[in-house]
């Protein structure tokens, strides 16, 4: 079965409200479960990047509210293609706390990403390292 992959890059929009990583990911994964998509999201706060994947219409319409969600900004496309398998199985997401330690969430981006095509791993782990440095 082909399925669509997803992957966007957005900032938090300044003076959004709701922006609660637990929140989020406990809404996603109804959402996510009900669409059946999976992927990972990663979050530092600031930045989210995002890989959706399943059926074509319901990672196209998730990625539609996505977009009209006012605590997004600056939403950029950073890949869309067809995928036979799954990449990222279970819905997860990689959330980076002033408290946490760099070195430690990069191997977790990485481990999250571990399945994912080259690419795709890339863009988490590279994505990670440069907002680790910020």
């Amino acid at each position: 079965m082909t399925m669509l992959q997803l992957i966007y890059v957005s900032s938090v929009r300044p003076g959004a409200e709701g922006i609660d990583p637990d929140t989020i990911l406990a809404k996603s994964r109804v959402n996510n479960q009900r669409d059946e998509i999976t992927g990972l999201l990663y979050s530092d706060g600031t930045r989210f990047l995002q890989a959706l994947e399943g059926p074509t219409d319901k990672v196209e319409a998730a990625y539609a509210r996505i977009k009209a969600d006012p605590r997004h900004r600056a939403i950029v496309m950073l890949s869309e293609r067809e995928i036979q398998a799954r990449e990222f199985g279970e819905w997860a997401m990689a959330h980076k706390t002033p408290s946490t330690d760099a070195d430690e969430f990069i191997g977790r981006v990485s481990d999250l990403s571990a399945n994912a095509s080259p690419n795709v791993r890339a863009t988490f782990e590279s994505f990670a390292q440069v907002r680790r440095a910020a």
